[in-house]
């Protein structure tokens, strides 16, 4: 059965360290989205402070603390007046203070929050900076069932599998992808896709800033692994693509990966 959802992925170049400039040009940005018809907006990786550990080092986690409550409430307002579910990548402080997450928060269109995922796998700095998470969230909307791998994430097939299992039909991958990885980002997205049949959505930052290269091309993959679109280079755009939900069972009929699992036999996986 045909189920359509309007996908907003929102190509962003952050100002580096600039939270209140980001928020605004966010919040513009999301209009555009809702404008061109989206039911889900993506931001990449850290977009409210920009992605670049090396340059902004511990103001990251400082800027995105300061201001988290401000980001929260202007995310929450912006999806309540737009209509909008918004998947918000920011720096998150959980239960304990000062501990910081790198996170992805998820509103719904009445602006209320969800949850988050915390990125699981943090990549080189972020080690320094960022306590890892352990959970693979997946939220229930009327648009289907929204799992979240951030960046990193997206290299390791057991999140995509842990998402699928609990009924994922859409990975949005936020990212801060950088232009020497390229060729494992435009395998990464339809392999994961293909793997588990369902969705996914990268939504990489461009910038080109203090020996950073963050270089876009988001794009989206169906079921079957195939890109369905996929944005331009080093450009700052906001797109609108839209999928079927209904694919996801067309190909899990056609093709037998989930049915043919023998989880039985993959004891290895869990043993080491």
């Amino acid at each position: 059965m045909s189920k359509k959802v309007s996908i907003g992925i929102i190509q962003m170049e952050s100002h580096l360290g600039d939270v209140e400039a980001n928020l605004e040009k966010a919040v513009k940005m999301i209009k555009e989205a809702v404008e061109k018809g989206s039911n889900i907006v993506c931001f990449p990786e850290l977009f409210s402070t920009g992605y670049h550990l090396a340059y902004l080092k511990e103001k990251t986690n400082e800027l995105g603390m300061k201001y988290f409550d401000e980001t929260v409430e202007t995310l929450s307002g912006a999806a309540r007046k737009y209509g909008v579910y918004i998947i918000a990548p920011i720096v998150e402080e959980r239960e304990l203070n000062g501990v910081a997450y790198n996170s992805a928060l998820v509103f719904d269109k009445d602006g209320s929050l969800m949850g988050s995922m915390a990125k699981t796998h943090l990549w080189a700095l972020e080690r320094f900076y960022f306590k890892e998470g352990s959970e693979f969230p997946v939220f229930k909307t009327e648009h289907g069932n929204i799992g979240i791998a951030i960046c990193y994430d997206a290299g390791f097939p057991e999140v995509s599998r842990s998402l699928c299992l609990q009924g994922a039909d859409i990975v949005f991958v936020p990212s801060a992808w950088r232009i020497e990885d390229e060729d494992m980002w435009d395998l990464n997205l339809p392999q994961r896709a293909l793997e588990n049949l369902f969705f996914t959505v990268g939504v990489n930052a461009v910038n080109k800033k203090h020996d950073l290269h963050l270089f876009g091309k988001s794009k989206v993959c169906n079921p079957r692994g195939k890109i369905i679109k996929e944005l331009p280079s080093d450009q700052e755009v906001v797109e609108v693509v839209e999928i079927d939900l209904g694919d996801i069972a067309k190909y899990r009929t056609e093709i037998s990966y989930l049915r043919d699992r023998k989880p039985i036999i993959y004891n290895l996986l869990t043993d080491r």
